[in-house]
């Protein structure tokens, strides 16, 4: 069956060039939601564990309940809100602060541009009110940036309305808050980092998404996708290959069969603009839900080894690779 090989030694090359720009490996939250974006909650979090982070960041409690024991903290981005020692919270609007728990450790999330998530500006005031009259533990103020991997200033504006938010914390009195809006693309172009907490997915994974005028951190792919034999024949030219015979053979060639598809989460594209996989061969004809085939004979085969270069070729982005695999699909630490 097809698997996936997670390369141990690039996974932690990217944690030291994040932690060079954060000055501590203390100060990474390892994002691991979908999946850890495809590469395997819970060996993921193993990995950064062993490492040395002490902070994850996952979707729901579910995850959260899988890997508790290796992390200090667990920031819940979107769930019910109960009390919990190490579970903290993301409060998205004020009508979850009357729904939460009391006694939960929170961390409020504000919008100041992304418009997505977070309660407004105009609303902190009420909502840091809220929460003490809930009695929830503010433990957390944070923020999203919508365009850091973009060459624009709309980084620096948010950032601005970001520190009016930090100010109104301050005065109205909260302690022990921890502050955080970076995401991979805000600390890959920062040349300062003042705040207590950076919030890393695609980085740690092995992918730098910012244009080439910014300084470039050299990151390395972590995850690769490979394919296994399933069979081998012979086609002599004028021969079709797979659903609408779209791939037509020129010439007498041996053509495979490998057990990866679309039903893997490997994505279908146009077959009329053949993939070319990281061993540079083609894929023939459509992706069927099970199945490509390619003109080889190799037992197995490296579908992908990198998912940016991967998505160019398949018109979308790294994300939607790798986050796309399914979870049956072996990984394999080397």
């Amino acid at each position: 069956m097809a698997f996936i090989k997670i390369n141990k030694e690039n996974f932690y090359h990217n944690l030291n060039q994040i932690a060079l720009k954060t000055g501590s490996k203390e100060k990474i939250a390892i994002v691991l939601k979908d999946n850890a974006y495809g590469h395997g909650l819970t060996l993921m979090a193993k990995l950064a564990s062993e490492f040395g982070i002490k902070h994850a960041v996952v979707r729901k409690t579910a995850e959260a309940q899988q890997i508790e024991a290796l992390f200090e903290t667990i920031l819940v981005l979107g769930d019910s809100i109960i009390k919990h020692d190490k579970y903290h919270y993301t409060i998205n609007s004020l009508a979850e602060i009357s729904k939460a728990q009391a006694g939960a450790k929170v961390e409020l999330k504000v919008d100041t541009g992304m418009h997505r998530n977070g309660i407004a500006m105009h609303e902190v005031e009420e909502a840091l009110t809220s929460i003490s009259q809930k009695v929830l533990e503010l433990v957390g103020v944070m923020t999203h940036y919508r365009s850091a991997d973009e060459l624009s200033s709309e980084l620096f504006w948010q950032q601005k309305q970001f520190e009016s938010v930090k100010e109104q914390v301050r005065k109205a009195g909260f302690e022990n808050v921890r502050i955080h809006s970076h995401n991979s693309a805000a600390i890959l172009r920062g040349k300062i980092f003042s705040e207590d907490l950076v919030r890393v997915g695609i980085g740690a994974y092995g992918y730098n998404e910012l244009p080439h005028p910014f300084d470039d951190t050299t990151l390395k792919p972590v995850l690769s996708l490979h394919a296994k034999k399933v069979s081998t024949r012979v086609l002599t030219a004028g021969q079709r290959v797979g659903y609408g015979g779209d791939y037509i053979a020129a010439k007498k060639m041996t053509v495979s069969t490998y057990d990866i598809g679309y039903g893997d989460g490997w994505c279908r594209g146009d077959a009329s603009k053949a993939f070319i996989t990281a061993e540079a061969l083609a894929i023939l004809g459509r992706v069927s839900m099970d199945f490509i085939s390619l003109e080889s004979e190799k037992e197995e085969i490296c579908v992908m080894n990198d998912a940016q270069e991967a998505a160019k070729q398949l018109q979308t982005i790294s994300y939607e690779i790798i986050t796309a695999l399914h979870t049956d699909i072996e990984r394999r630490l080397v």
